[in-house]
């Protein structure tokens, strides 16, 4: 990919005299960030667009990245593409658009275990509702992201221990294991749903690829980010949730429960793949609240 990050790193040092720290750190961040853009099929750096940087801000944040860190790369990415502009290598700033990375975090949104129950139990015994029920029992089971789903192999799952092996960015994986009825529903996927999915694949998409996957859609392909969020969004008005759902949602759900029930902060990190365990804080807070609550309710001198 064409880039334009040395001549960049010269005008930070030559013309803003950063420091060797700062410089290092922004030289990370802005190669992190061109690297991120060549994977998507980026050929050259000044195609950046506004929805490229949210959408790798977003992953980064989805990844755990501390509060800092965020905040530093946000600004590094800033200040690189302003810097495109200002020289004319692009005609429009696109990240104008993109506020600095704000510390504060919202609080956030989950089902209780009564709604994941109805929302597990909605999808019928046909072969698309044998794969929705898999797909809405892994992404319970095992907190993991959108995008490592869909990009999951079939070889990457071992049914007959139970767990799955979940790639991350820069040839990372890690190892979750699998409940007893999260198993039973990919089981029953692979051997009823799967092969009739696969058998109307045309392999259009992934160049004759598409069997490798372990979820396809209805055309026999790989599932895509987009179609998961409709399935998503169709268990929950089926279910009867009454509230939008989302898939970062049953990630939230995943780890809330997992805390509630005793499981420490070291195991949860490796198992949703953060690297750095004060992302783990807004859950949490999500758990020393219920705990505030269930006191109040019960103890005689609350």
């Amino acid at each position: 990919m064409k880039s334009y990050s040395e001549q960049y790193l010269r005008y930070l040092k030559e013309e803003r005299e950063m420091s060797k720290n700062t410089l290092d750190a922004y030289r990370r961040d802005v190669r992190e960030f061109e690297h991120h853009l060549e994977k998507e099929g980026v050929d050259d750096a000044a195609d950046v667009t506004r929805d490229k940087i949210r959408t790798y801000l977003e992953s980064l944040r989805e990844k755990g990245r501390s509060q800092s860190t965020m905040s530093r790369k946000t600004s590094a990415i800033r200040s690189y593409v302003t810097y495109l502009y200002k020289e004319g290598i692009i005609d429009s700033n696109p990240s104008a658009g993109v506020k600095p990375y704000r510390t504060e975090r919202k609080e956030i949104d989950y089902l209780t275990l009564n709604e994941i129950d109805r929302l597990l139990e909605s999808p019928d015994d046909s072969v698309k509702g044998i794969r929705d029920r898999a797909i809405l029992e892994v992404m319970y089971a095992t907190g993991i992201r959108v995008t490592e789903l869909t990009a999951m192999l079939l070889s990457e799952v071992n049914l007959t221990i139970g767990f799955v092996t979940c790639r991350g960015d820069f040839g990372k994986a890690r190892i979750i294991p699998l409940g007893h009825m999260c198993v039973e529903a990919l089981k029953r996927y692979v051997e009823e749903s799967r092969s009739k999915l696969l058998a109307s694949s045309c392999h259009s998409g992934d160049g004759g690829k598409a069997g490798e996957y372990l979820f396809l859609n209805y055309h026999g392909d790989r599932l895509t980010r987009q179609g998961l969020w409709k399935i998503v969004s169709t268990y929950a008005e089926k279910s009867g949730l009454n509230r939008k759902l989302t898939p970062q949602m049953l990630r939230n759900s995943f780890a809330v429960h997992m805390l509630q029930n005793g499981a420490d902060t070291k195991t949860m990190k490796e198992l949703m793949g953060f690297e750095d365990s004060a992302a783990l804080q807004v859950y949490q807070n999500v758990t020393k609240n219920k705990l505030k609550e269930v006191y109040d309710k019960t103890h005689p001198r609350a």
